[in-house]
């Protein structure tokens, strides 16, 4: 660069550059908004976001409750069928060793060849 003029206008955006990053930087545009200056819709969800999670806890507590009422009730059914079983397998196993059934088992149906003539005629005119 040995023209005077573009070594000045270089340097001249440099500066400019320099101090519209200095400006920017001192701005700090990434910093947080004060408690005064929020949105009032982020306040207002954030309100709701409160509410349903203080909702979601009372509805896992409820249904933990409901579960475990329901643990303990299937805990005697199953105690009842248990004793059910119990009491049909000894009563079966009294029938069948006391007494055998007087019925006998029902005999396969006979089977017959049939020479009948076919019902439908396929005779073409």
């Amino acid at each position: 660069m040995t023209d005077r003029l573009a070594r000045i206008y270089a340097i001249v955006i440099a500066i400019v550059v320099f101090f519209l990053t200095w400006a920017v930087v001192a701005a700090r545009p990434w910093a947080e908004p004060t408690a005064a200056a929020k949105d009032p819709r982020l306040v207002a969800l954030e309100r709701r976001e409160a509410r349903v999670h203080r909702e979601s806890l009372r509805v896992r507590t409820v249904l933990e409750h409901r579960y475990r009422v329901y643990r303990v009730k299937l805990r005697e059914r199953k105690k009842q069928i248990a004793a059910i079983n119990a009491a049909n397998a000894r009563a079966a196993a009294a029938t069948t060793v006391t007494s055998t059934p007087s019925w006998s088992a029902p005999s396969a149906p006979s089977v017959g060849v049939v020479t009948a003539p076919p019902v439908t005629n396929t005779h073409t005119s």
